[in-house]
């Protein structure tokens, strides 16, 4: 029988070893983020592991939560409960996976639990009675890595003979080090396929005796990367994580790679958390895409979790784009982060030619230029292009802004932007029957618009002020009548598309891949969308080109990307391909103006009281306490419907109640950044406790900064 432990009352049979659960509940509960004693009954002594699931009375109820560990004295003096139950005896929290989850938490100021909730899938029963019984099979011998990776060599591997550096960075993982690189990859097809580089990456990681963790940001991306993969190391040599795939998948893939039977994890967002055993590489391919921002709190990105994960395991880093952000170069600058690099020489041979119609040889001769939406260099290029002028004839890419029909119209005699009488949305034609009834209809609240008026003029006259993916499907339809022209945009994305002429036209990240290359790309609609607000916006539209232009061929087979922009400096870095050299000149823009990611930010928002209430429990140390607040400041936040038509007055949306959402923002150092996230963590904690205020939403380098 087990000795007594101190201060637990004594039982028949006497206690466990070790009859102190640590439980950390699953809730979202600022002030309840923190772990709770529980006794375990010796009933539950062979099931209630670290990292299972529990359940535990807290309260008046019963709530889910992760046991961390086990000790033998309580952390209080507090009476104990035990263990209502054990949800299931699988530990699906690894050690690792908790300390890089309490890591993010801390960054961000957020929950551990709700980083867990990310992180860890729900479980499904019968999935793990499956996998016990293939376990217990006779025929399941051998190391379970072995059985999963037999294949390793099916396929030749990626050339990484151009790219400098590459040959010393996986010499580092085999060695058991944690190489961090960044590259930017010049072209997305052919010889440079970018699942073809991931792959290889990841494969060549497995074969050193090493997992690896590969995250892409949307499903067209991971369906092409597990082809990749199942040429490189067969369907069996890997595991994927995505929640599109459903629940049962999900889970069963996430028990394998627990469990040791797969070396290689790949999916989207969540699959960072992948709980591979003892990781060599952490990949994230395109960190500007917004799908790797979480949406829940605490709101974490892929690529800063990406760089604690590889910190905390000692694991090789890289970060693979086709441009480059102002976060990735001041880790470059900074020489944390070194660089898989790619000549100049290389570049300009496997880079499709880019024209700019916004150059002074193109405006001389259109003098049209600065109407058309489709200039006469670009109606050139693409007839060329499908016609096989400097090359063999191919599809033609043309990149549109926006989705529907006529997503925005405006007065056709003054100009000014149609907007719903009922709710100030924006008025559109969302298809070319309501174009042709001259029916407009509001983009927030669907009503339709039969008899508009303009509030500046009077007039009833309207006219397209954008030209969504639809129309300009139609007007290329009735311009090269004799080709298909393709679709691809919203609930309607194609993943590829063949060498045959044909027009392709798509929105933002909805380009198909033609496995030979496009002949051409016509990057439309420039201007709108860099007139965007938003600190990241020319960023964010040059990388869109980047990504476009990649998909296109070389200059040698004809290639050629025609931009209609006139914004000399994000267009000329297009033109010569540097994505680089304009990421260190916007970072150097930032350390003048002390703007994100030359420092760290932090946002509060919500009602005005709630923020200002919050903003007086922040209790800043140091010299950091005369960081300044901005704000806080009325925003419009069109996504929630927030701030629709408000007037300062405390109103909300139009013939609405709701109170006008505020905003304020915290800058601060580096250095300082630890300190103040954990002074912004303890004001919401002490906020959630007093219930001082109404919630205010706290985010930590929000991805759409402001």
């Amino acid at each position: 029988m087990p000795p007594p432990v101190t201060g637990l009352p004594e039982v028949a049979g006497g206690w466990p070893e070790d009859p102190v659960a640590r439980v950390l509940l699953d809730s979202g509960v600022p002030h309840l983020d923190r772990e709770f004693d529980y006794l375990v009954p010796r009933s539950l002594d062979d099931d209630a592991r670290p990292g299972v699931r529990v359940r535990v009375r807290f309260g008046h109820q019963d709530v889910l939560g992760w046991l961390t560990s086990r000790g033998s004295e309580p952390s209080t003096g507090a009476k104990l409960l035990p263990l209502r139950s054990v949800v299931s005896p699988e530990p699906v929290l690894t050690p690792e996976i908790l300390d890089l989850a309490r890591a993010v938490a801390a960054r961000y100021a957020g929950n551990v639990a709700d980083v867990l909730r990310v992180a860890v899938p729900p479980r499904v029963a019968k999935v793990e009675k499956a996998l016990n019984a293939e376990a217990e099979a006779p025929e399941a011998t051998g190391t379970p890595a072995a059985r999963s990776f037999s294949g390793a060599t099916a396929a030749e591997g990626f050339d990484w003979s151009p790219l400098t550096g590459a040959e010393a960075f996986f010499q580092q993982i085999r060695a058991g080090d944690g190489p961090r690189a960044a590259l930017t990859v010049p072209s997305a097809h052919g010889a440079w396929d970018t699942a073809s580089l991931l792959a290889d990456a990841a494969a060549r990681t497995a074969e050193a005796g090493r997992a690896a963790v590969v995250v892409v940001p949307d499903q067209r991306d991971l369906e092409r990367l597990c082809r990749a993969l199942d040429r490189r190391v067969g369907p069996e040599g890997y595991a994927r994580l995505t929640a599109d795939d459903g629940p049962t998948p999900r889970y069963r893939a996430f028990l394998q790679l627990r469990r040791g039977l797969r070396r290689i994890a790949v999916g989207t967002r969540s699959a960072i958390w992948a709980p591979v055993e003892h990781p060599g590489l952490v990949a994230v391919w395109n960190d500007d895409d917004s799908l790797h921002a979480e949406q829940r709190s605490p709101y974490q990105h892929v690529r800063d979790v990406a760089l604690v994960r590889s910190e905390l395991a000692g694991a090789g880093l890289l970060l693979a784009s086709t441009s480059r952000t102002p976060e990735v170069q001041r880790m470059v600058e900074s020489g944390w982060l070194g660089e898989l690099g790619v000549g100049r020489e290389t570049i300009h041979a496997v880079t499709p030619r880019v024209v700019s119609t916004a150059d002074s040889w193109e405006t001389e001769r259109d003098p049209l230029l600065a109407r058309a939406r489709l200039p006469q260099a670009a109606w050139k290029a693409a007839r060329e292009g499908l016609e096989g002028k400097h090359g063999a004839p191919g599809p033609v890419l043309v990149q549109v802004g926006r989705s529907g029909f006529i997503p925005a119209l405006i007065c056709r005699d003054c100009g000014t932007p149609a907007r719903c009488r009922h709710c100030t949305g924006p008025l559109g034609f969302p298809d070319r029957t309501s174009s042709a009834r001259n029916e407009a209809a509001c983009r927030w609240c669907g009503r339709r618009e039969r008899h508009f008026e303009c509030p500046e003029c009077d007039s009833s006259r309207l006219r397209a002020g954008s030209r969504g993916v639809d129309r300009t499907a139609e007007e290329l339809g009735r311009a090269f009548p004799n080709l298909p022209v393709l679709s691809s945009s919203g609930d309607h994305i194609l993943a590829t598309v063949d060498d045959a002429p044909a027009l392709v036209v798509a929105t933002i990240g909805a380009e198909p891949v033609v496995p030979g290359g496009y002949a051409t790309a016509l990057l439309l609609d420039g201007d709108s969308q860099l007139q965007r607000e938003g600190l990241r916006t020319p960023g964010q539209v040059l990388s869109r080109w980047f990504a476009a232009a990649a998909l296109v061929r070389s200059r040698q087979d004809g290639g050629v990307v025609v931009v209609t922009a006139s914004q000399e400096d994000v267009v000329g870095a297009l033109v010569r391909m540097d994505p680089a050299g304009y990421a260190s000149r916007q970072l150097a823009e930032r350390r003048e103006l002390h703007l994100p990611p030359a420092v760290r930010m932090a946002e509060v928002s919500g009602p005005a009281n709630a923020v200002t209430a919050f903003m007086d429990l922040v209790e800043l140390p140091g010299a950091s306490k005369e960081l300044p607040w901005i704000g806080p400041v009325p925003v419009e936040d069109w996504a929630s419907g927030e701030g629709r038509g408000g007037t300062g007055g405390g109103s909300g949306p139009a013939g609405s109640a709701e109170p006008l959402r505020h905003r304020a923002l915290l800058f601060f150092p580096y250095g300082a950044a630890r300190s103040v996230v954990e002074a912004l963590r303890a004001a919401r904690s002490a906020s959630s406790a007093r219930r001082l205020t109404e919630p205010v939403r706290l985010r930590i380098d929000p991805f759409d900064l402001p």
